[in-house]
């Protein structure tokens, strides 16, 4: 099999290609990837095996229709990981993520129909559901995003949607809850958190702190993901869940495991249109696909600040990125 994974050289992308590479998803220890990454600040071939013999890099932007159309021929499926991602960001300047994760998912799927390429799956997020006071999203619920990224990812799978029901695409779409672990770029709260935390810094927090996110480890996304590729139904959508924590208990949390204390916690004023509350449902894919996390929280969080300590060369220079998280 030759699968081509866009947005390879980031966080969760990587995490995906260096499972298949390690022959970690049975039945793909033969699976040659090319990795197609625009390789913008959040994109590093340190996060690659570069030398492997079964990967391939492709430097290039999704929004390239013509290098799409070279790039696809040969490929039996798509994984979808390419997306601007950062809603600090898209509410600094919303063009680039309209442009990349709307276009250039169009662009994808089109150039998908023209090189016979019929697999696709589109990794997208929670946070197109918009907030939640009780209960928990299903797959059915309207789409009400609130920041200008998650409406960008929205329409991104409204896309996805009309190219299956139009052209007959096979496309799978999943809506994951936040995702951490070691390669997270340092804009995003857990590693800006942790590797403030072991600089000595400050930790800035949003508004009360009680924002709840539901909180995934990325391996356990990854696994998910695999299971839509080789078992998920054409048209259809899959959350993915994880254990539900107020941004302060997860702050509290990090301070625990980098020996620091609440003095260390900055309040900042909240984020614009600051959804309060994410929480999906994820019934079809436990019961459709068999999906279980396997990675307890408080094990993921020790393993990724031990990460980051170890890891100072990685993570150093990408600190001077703007944006605050939390």
């Amino acid at each position: 099999m030759r699968l081509l994974v866009t947005g390879g050289a980031g966080f969760i992308g990587s995490h995906y290609v260096r499972r298949l590479l390690s022959g970690a998803c049975p039945g793909h220890e033969e699976t040659y990837v090319t990795v197609l990454d625009k390789l913008t600040y959040a994109g590093n071939t340190a996060n690659l095996p570069m030398d492997h013999p079964r990967l391939t890099l492709v430097r290039g932007d999704v929004c390239d229709r013509r290098l799409l159309l070279d790039t696809l021929p040969g490929h039996d499926a798509v994984v979808h990981f390419a997306a601007e991602s950062h809603v600090d960001r898209s509410i600094h300047d919303a063009s680039v993520f309209a442009r990349t994760n709307v276009v250039g998912t169009q662009n994808l799927l089109d150039s998908c129909l023209h090189t016979g390429v019929r697999k696709v799956v589109h990794v997208s997020t929670d946070e197109v559901y918009g907030s939640i006071g009780e209960g928990s999203w299903t797959e059915d619920h309207p789409l009400l995003p609130n920041s200008p990224y998650a409406a960008s990812k929205a329409g991104a799978d409204l896309m996805a949607r009309a190219y299956w029901r139009t052209h007959g695409l096979d496309v799978s779409v999943t809506r994951c809850s936040n995702n951490y672990g070691p390669y997270q770029h340092p804009e995003k709260m857990i590693p800006r958190f942790v590797t403030n935390l072991l600089d000595g810094r400050d930790v800035p927090l949003y508004g009360d702190g009680r924002h709840m996110r539901e909180w995934l480890h990325v391996d356990d996304h990854c696994r998910a993901v695999q299971l839509v590729l080789d078992k998920g139904e054409p048209g259809a959508r899959y959350n993915i869940g994880g254990l539900e924590l107020s941004n302060e208990e997860l702050t509290r949390r990090l301070l625990r495991l980098c020996g620091a204390d609440w003095s260390r916690v900055r309040p900042v004023a909240d984020r614009k249109g600051h959804d309060r509350r994410y929480s999906v449902d994820d019934t079809r894919i436990r019961d459709e696909l068999g999906f279980e996390p396997r990675v307890p929280l408080d094990e993921g969080l020790a393993g990724a600040v031990r990460w980051y300590r170890d890891n100072r060369a990685w993570w150093e220079p990408l600190t001077h990125t703007d944006g605050e998280a939390g």
